[in-house]
C-alpha cells in the first residue's frame, strides 16, 4: 500500500527513565547538534550507507522475485502471498535465537558472514535462471533464506548501534539510518523498475546482489571492537537461560511490555489493509497507474518528513508521549482508505500515506530509541530478537486472513476492521500506568 506495517524491528520501546539493569534512558536535546557530531562519526557513516546499499538491495529483489513468480512462473493469489509471508515467518521464528547469536558472536563478523551469504542466496536466482532451471520451489526457498538473513541482520545492527554512538546520540542516530534507509526505498523500485524493464526480473537480481556485496564491504570497514561479543564465552549460561533472560526484560518493564503488544496488534491490523491496498485501489477504486504511482511517492516523501521531525517532536515532549500520539494518528489514518471508496479516491488515498508515513515513521524511530535505552547491554540483541519476533509473526496473520475475508465480505468492510484492529492497538497505549523503575513515561526527556 506503499506504506508498511510498523517496521518490526523498531515497534519497541520504553519510558524516558531508566528501565531495569538500564543505562540511564536520558534523552537528546537540541535538533541539530547531535547530527552535526555524527556526521564526523565514521562507523556511524558507514552504518547509514550499509542501511542505503541494504534497502536498495532489499526493494529490487522483493520487486525481482514478485515479477518472475507471477509474470514468468505463472504464480496464482495464493502463490503470490506465499511469496510475501516466506518473507516474515523466518524471522518471527528465528529472531529469539538471532538476539542470542548477536549478544555472544563476534558482531562485525556475523554481520559480514550474513550479508555474504545474501549475495550467494539471491545471486542463485540469476544463474538458475541462466541454465533455464528456474521454478517456483526455488523462489520460495530464496525468499525464506533471504528473509531469515535479513531479519538476523536486523537483530544484529540493532544491538551494535548502541556499541558505535552513545546514549544521548540514539535518537539522532535513529533518524538518520532511517533517512538512509529510506533513500533506498525511494530509489531501489525505481533502480529496480528500469533493470527489470531492461534486462529481465532474474539479471536484475544481480544488481541486488551487488548491492548486498558493497554491503558486506561497508560492514567490514566497521570498528574492530564490534568483534567484543557483549556476553564474554566465560559469562555464558545454556542458550535456553540466554533465551529466558531477554524475555524477562521484556517482561518485566510494563511499557517495553505495552510496546510490543500494541506493536503486534498494530501490525495485524495495518497487515491486512497492506495485502489488499494495490487490488482495492487498482480494481475497486479504478485508479490510474500514475495515480497509483503518486500515491507511493507520496508515502516516501511522508517518510522524509517524518525523519525530519522525529528528532525534534520526541525531544520536546519525551519519546513516549510521542510514540504514543503517532500511534494513535498512524492508525486513525488508515480508516482514510476505505472511505476512499465513498468518493475522493485519489485525494483521500494521498491524504492517508502522508499522514500514516509521517506518523508511523516517527513513532518507529521513537521506539527503536527507548528499547536500546531501557535494554542492558548485554541483552541488546536479545530484547530486540524478542520484540522483532512478536512483531513480524503478525504481520503474514493480518495479509492471509485479510486476504481471505475479502474474498467472502469485499475489501471494504475488511479494511475498516483493518483500521478499528489498529486504531484499539494504539489505544492501548494510553491506558494509565507507571514504569516498574523511573519516572513516569510521559515526563520530556532530560539530559
Amino acid at each position: 500500500m506503499g506504506s508498511s506495517p510498523v517496521p518490526p524491528a523498531s515497534t519497541t520501546g520504553a519510558a524516558d527513565g531508566d528501565g531495569p539493569g538500564g543505562r540511564g534512558g536520558r534523552g537528546e536535546r537540541g535538533g541539530h547538534a547531535p547530527w552535526r557530531e555524527l556526521r564526523r562519526h565514521r562507523p556511524f557513516l558507514l552504518l547509514c550507507g550499509e542501511q542505503a546499499a541494504s534497502s536498495v538491495g532489499r526493494q529490487i529483489t522483493a520487486l525481482a522475485l514478485a515479477l518472475l513468480a507471477v509474470t514468468r512462473l505463472h504464480a496464482g493469489p495464493f502463490g503470490a502471498s506465499a511469496l510475501l509471508a516466506l518473507t516474515y515467518l523466518p524471522g518471527a521464528v528465528l529472531s529469539p535465537f538471532a538476539g542470542v547469536l548477536a549478544d555472544r558472536a563476534r558482531l562485525r563478523a556475523l554481520a559480514v558472514t550474513l550479508t555474504s551469504l545474501q549475495v550467494v542466496v539471491v545471486g542463485s536466482v540469476p544463474v538458475a535462471g541462466a541454465m533455464d532451471r528456474l521454478g517456483l520451489p526455488q523462489l520460495y526457498v530464496v525468499a525464506a533464506l533471504s528473509g531469515a538473513l535479513t531479519w538476523t541482520l536486523a537483530v544484529a545492527l540493532q544491538a551494535a548501534l548502541p556499541r558505535v554512538v552513545p546514549p544521548e546520540r540514539l535518537l539522532a542516530g535513529n533518524s538518520a539510518l532511517t533517512g538512509a534507509r529510506t533513500a533506498g526505498q525511494i530509489g531501489g523500485p525505481a533502480l529496480g523498475g528500469v533493470l527489470v524493464g531492461f534486462a529481465g526480473a532474474a539479471p536484475a537480481l544481480l544488481a541486488a546482489a551487488a548491492a548486498y556485496a558493497v554491503e558486506a564491504a561497508l560492514l567490514f570497514a566497521l570498528p574492530a571492537s564490534l568483534n567484543r561479543p557483549a556476553v564474554p564465552a566465560a559469562a555464558r549460561g545454556p542458550r535456553f537461560a540466554a533465551l529466558c533472560e531477554g524475555f524477562a526484560v521484556v517482561r518485566a518493564e510494563p511499557v517495553l511490555r505495552r510496546q510490543v503488544l500494541a506493536g503486534a496488534g498494530f501490525n495485524l491490523g495495518s497487515g491486512a489493509a497492506d495485502a489488499l491496498f494495490v487490488l482495492y485501489a487498482g480494481r475497486e477504486l479504478a485508479l490510474a497507474p500514475w495515480q497509483l504511482g503518486t500515491v507511493y511517492a507520496t508515502f516516501s516523501v511522508a517518510t522524509v518528513g517524518g525523519v525530519a521531525l522525529a528528532g525534534r517532536f520526541a525531544t520536546s515532549i519525551g519519546l513516549y508521549r510521542a510514540t504514543r500520539i503517532c500511534a494513535l494518528v498512524a492508525a486513525l489514518s488508515i480508516f482514510l482508505v476505505p472511505a476512499a471508496s465513498l468518493g475522493l479516491a485519489f485525494p483521500a488515498l494521498l491524504a492517508y500515506q502522508l499522514v500514516f508515513g509521517g506518523m508511523a515513521t516517527v513513532w518507529a524511530i521513537s521506539m527503536t530509541t527507548t528499547q536500546q535505552l531501557i535494554a542492558p547491554p548485554r541483552l541488546q540483541g536479545r530484547v530486540a530478537g524478542f520484540a522483532q519476533a512478536a512483531l513480524l509473526a503478525t504481520v503474514p496473520v493480518g495479509a492471509l486472513s485479510g486476504g481471505a475475508l475479502a474474498a467472502w465480505a469485499g475489501s471494504a468492510p475488511v479494511l475498516t476492521g483493518a483500521a478499528a484492529t489498529a486504531l484499539l492497538a494504539a489505544a492501548s497505549f494510553w491506558l494509565p500506568h507507571r514504569t516498574a523503575t523511573g519516572p513516569r513515561p510521559d515526563e520530556p526527556p532530560t539530559g
